[in-house]
């Protein structure tokens, strides 16, 4: 089994340790310093009780690394756009396409069921490029739960979470998810195929939609914000507007609003990835996590007040810092 992970920084390294460290046949598609850090010295992995570095195959060029059984996909949601002609090369008539990709994505609507089946989102899938290049059928989909960060070139640091839940859009527990599944496990990972990955989607967008954007305008950490009166109610309200539409979609929500937000706070003094982002000078993942939604408000006829205040003002804060 072939796996390419592309777009290995944070979350794509801190997978492509684990598969390589096992001995999978694995390979990374990476740029600049960091790609020649690998190439150099390895990949290095820096765990809370362990701390390894291992060889891995990397290129800038995916045409040295031939077709590949599963491709990985680990971009942030707006580079995905840019690299459709670039992953040719990996991909045959036999490649499932992993969309590991933060906020709704752009296959949402396939083989969702219902009246909204096979709605393109403008806001995730400019043009329908991914929906027209990738094709929806080649897709499975993965809530990715890690957080981990480049400390430098070659080297990634894992803060939390090792799961990577997997799922098809309709639902089933396909032999294609199910080896993916347990070429995963195989690596010390969890990797459970659901039957209803969209909930799981959502469950996740709660915080990404919110804590995100409120970071990014505030420079408060997960604790602070989630804690402080006035922005945990701004979340709050932005949760509530999301859980509105995501209901009318048949989403099904395992916890309350509440319990999502002292979930964000227990993890600590955190800077979410769109405050990260921002402080680095690279574009924030806007559109997946707030426009989106936005976008959903409008196809469900479902108010977003709340929402399209917080957008506006982030999408501001970008502009300003010439994002």
């Amino acid at each position: 089994m072939k796996i390419c992970i592309f777009g290995a920084g944070a979350i794509g390294g801190y997978m492509g340790v684990k598969l390589a460290q096992v001995g999978a046949d694995v390979s990374l598609v990476a740029r600049g310093p960091h790609l020649e850090a690998m190439q150099k010295n390895g990949l290095r992995l820096i765990e809370e009780d362990s701390d390894i570095t291992v060889p891995v195959k990397a290129s800038e060029n995916p045409g040295d690394l031939g077709f590949q059984d599963y491709l990985i996909i680990t971009l942030k949601a707006h580079s995905v756009s840019s690299i459709v002609d670039k992953v040719k090369p990996l991909v045959n008539e036999k490649t499932t396409i992993v969309s590991g990709v933060n906020g709704i994505p752009w296959w949402y609507f396939h083989k969702s069921g219902g009246e909204l089946e096979g709605t393109k989102l403008a806001s995730v899938d400019p043009g329908e490029l991914q929906w027209n290049s990738f094709g929806p059928d080649k897709v499975l989909g993965c809530v990715v739960y890690p957080a981990a960060e480049v400390l430098e070139p070659g080297v990634i640091k894992h803060i939390e979470g090792n799961r990577f839940s997997l799922g098809e859009p309709d639902g089933s527990k396909s032999e294609r998810a199910l080896k993916l599944s347990n070429a995963l496990i195989a690596a010390g990972l969890k990797a459970p195929v659901r039957p209803r990955l969209r909930d799981e989607i959502w469950v996740k967008l709660w915080g990404n939609l919110s804590f995100n954007p409120i970071s990014a305008l505030t420079s408060a950490t997960l604790d602070v914000l989630c804690t402080d009166i006035g922005t945990r109610e701004v979340a709050r309200k932005m949760m509530l507007e999301a859980q509105s539409i995501a209901e009318k979609l048949g989403v099904k929500f395992p916890i309350d609003v509440e319990r999502r937000i002292d979930g964000g706070a227990s993890v600590g003094a955190h800077r979410t990835s769109m405050l990260q982002d921002l402080e680095q000078g690279r574009p924030m993942e806007i559109d997946a996590l707030v426009t989106s939604v936005q976008e959903l408000g409008h196809i469900t006829k479902t108010p977003t007040p709340v929402i399209d205040i917080v957008l506006s003002l982030i999408k501001l804060r970008a502009k300003s810092a010439n994002l």
